[in-house]
């Protein structure tokens, strides 16, 4: 039977706003084993999940919310193929992943077919760029993985990142004119430095050796949506220490993502700067899931919270010192599951203070388990629709 058409039907609409307060998500009829079924989509899902998604790539680039909105990566340059997993840090052949990320140019990314790439350094991506995994089953693991340091306008989608290893000190190309020496990188599987206007979307991260991302030195406008989180201690860090101070320009929207099973910590901790944390699901977390120090403002909006059975596991929050009422820490529409609970803080508004285009309304927490059902990479397949 053929896939059923991607359209909004009437009764669907009705149905919608009686389910979800929002103008933007959609309920997305599709055809699954040839029973025809309907589908919940968030809000960036509905926006590029068609048939179509192949003819037209890089439409993916309008459909993030939030901070990292503006985020058009390489929506404005060619396509290019990736066609060998082979990795030189310092000479790239084309046709590899490094020679695409270093380019100087806007390049949208794709992979000509399944393959795993283990980085012999730290992989430099440079500004303008789209990696997107749709259509084959790409990994980068068990070396150093990915750096965005001191660009714009990256997107990262449907990938997996995992097992991810320290760089080596030693040369790694970071543009087509230009070879520097590097310190070796701490094995983060992303690690966004001094950066803006990047989009993590729809990725697969777990068991890396220090953090899976890592948002410093003053990165703003970031969006971090739809992934899924596994199998780690140190999921994710926004801000770099407490007395760097540049980091009050941080701005992070994270959302729609799964933190899914063995996780520990970290999700995120934040430092100095501002996080909206919304309409994620949390599976499980053995010491806290929302933390930070030195006076972050945090958001915690329509998030689904399972804490474990273990009595000592059942708070969201961690401050990482003393003296911590004034911090705006704000819990609003969560739902808490197993005895979880978030301990506010601070007074006045902590709202996120989004323009008109980065907006978007958030649905109540006991939606998330369906709007993060599809967290990770998802399965695509030509004039079909993209599945988990």
């Amino acid at each position: 039977m053929a896939s059923l058409p991607f359209t909004t039907l009437p009764l669907l609409s009705l149905l919608l706003k009686l389910a979800y307060s929002s103008p933007h998500d959609t309920l997305i009829p599709y055809n699954t084993s040839g029973i025809a079924s309907m589908k919940l989509m968030n809000i960036i899902d509905s926006c590029w999940r068609t048939i179509n998604w192949a003819t037209n790539r890089e439409a993916l680039a309008d459909c993030s919310v939030g901070f990292g909105k503006a985020s058009i990566g390489g929506k404005y340059g060619p396509i290019y193929l990736v066609t060998n997993p082979y990795d030189d840090p310092v000479d790239p052949t084309p046709g590899t992943l490094r020679f695409g990320v270093i380019q100087s140019s806007p390049l949208w990314i794709i992979f000509a077919t399944d393959m795993v790439i283990t980085l012999k350094n730290e992989l430099i991506v440079n500004s303008f760029k789209t990696i997107d995994g749709r259509g084959a089953n790409v990994e980068i693991a068990y070396g150093p993985c990915i750096t965005i340091h001191g660009v714009t306008n990256v997107i990262i989608h449907g990938i997996s990142i995992h097992d991810c290893k320290p760089g080596t000190a030693g040369l790694v190309r970071n543009s087509p004119t230009y070879v520097g020496k590097r310190g070796g990188s701490d094995g983060d599987a992303i690690s966004i430095y001094s950066s803006s206007n990047v989009w993590i979307d729809h990725c697969y991260l777990a068991r890396s050796t220090d953090g899976l991302i890592d948002v410093i030195h003053a990165s703003t406008d970031v969006t971090i949506s739809n992934n899924y989180f596994a199998e780690h201690d140190k999921v994710m860090l926004l801000g770099h220490s407490d007395d760097f101070i540049a980091d009050e320009v941080m701005k992070i929207t994270v959302v729609f993502n799964r933190f899914g099973e063995g996780l520990i910590e970290r999700m995120p901790r934040v430092r100095i700067g501002y996080a909206h944390v919304a309409n994620n699901r949390y599976d499980e977390w053995k010491m806290y899931a929302i933390g930070g120090s030195a006076n972050p403002t945090i958001l915690s909006e329509g998030n689904y919270f399972i804490a474990s059975d273990d009595p000592g596991s059942k708070e969201v929050t961690k401050r990482e010192t003393s003296n911590w009422e004034s911090w705006r820490w704000q819990s609003s529409r969560d739902v808490f599951i197993n005895g979880a609970y978030f301990v506010p803080s601070g007074h006045g508004s902590s709202d996120p203070l989004y323009t008109m285009a980065q907006a978007f309304i958030v649905a109540p927490g006991y939606m998330v388990p369906d709007l993060t059902a599809d967290a990770g990479p998802l399965h695509c397949l030509i004039d079909r629709p993209c599945m988990l």
